[in-house]
């Protein structure tokens, strides 16, 4: 388990990295926004799961826009990683082709943290009723339906990265199954490990708003 002060030393690997590319550029690659005000500060923002994040340039402390409050350090991280990774990827566009976790570079290795930290949970949560997936993924994420599985939810985790939520119902003869696919673009992007983490992040706010009474 990562302790705080290695995320806090990715961060600044990711930042300074990224500290002398072109913000203008940098912010085409990723599909994000570069805000500048007449004092000459520079601000980049972009979508995190339907939500606008925030940072001074070229510090990438990002904060939610509509609140303020800043990002957990593991947020930041994940950011940071995929500002480095559309840069490089030179804003690689989505590709409209889905691959499973373990079709990624070192996603069989991973295999087991990403089953433990979104898929299983996705299915417990979700497996006997589905149609409440559906409904928590569009009004939170903007979600739109896809045609895999029994419901199917394609949530735009960021500008470059779609993720598919699935889920197959129980019959006569198998309990409920899921899966979580991703554009074949994501392994320019992210790390087996940023991408595990990623689909955790997408999936627990859904899982915690089920168990929460309407």
């Amino acid at each position: 388990m990562p302790r705080i002060d290695d995320y806090q030393q990715a961060h600044e690997l990711g930042r300074t990295e990224l500290s002398d590319k072109n913000p203008d550029s940098l912010a085409g690659y990723a599909g994000a926004e570069i805000r500048k005000n007449d004092q000459g500060d520079i601000n980049i923002s972009l979508d995190l799961l339907n939500q606008e994040v925030v940072s001074p340039w070229p510090d990438l402390k990002f904060s939610n826009e509509a609140s303020g409050e800043e990002l957990t350090i593991q947020q930041q991280v994940l950011l940071v990683h995929y500002l480095v990774g559309a840069w490089n990827a030179r804003g690689r566009a989505v590709t409209g082709e889905w691959i499973a976790f373990q079709d990624v570079p070192d996603g069989r290795f991973y295999l087991d943290a990403f089953m433990k930290r979104a898929k299983v949970p996705l299915v417990s949560a979700f497996g006997q009723n589905p149609e409440r997936l559906q409904e928590l993924a569009g009004n939170v994420y903007g979600a739109t339906a896809l045609e895999h599985g029994d419901i199917a939810m394609e949530v735009r985790a960021l500008p470059l990265v779609p993720v598919a939520l699935i889920i197959w119902k129980a019959d006569d003869e198998f309990p409920p199954e899921g899966n979580i696919l991703f554009d074949q673009n994501i392994i320019s992007i992210f790390s087996a490990e940023d991408i595990a983490w990623l689909a955790g992040m997408v999936v627990y706010p859904l899982i915690g708003m089920a168990k929460t009474k309407d």
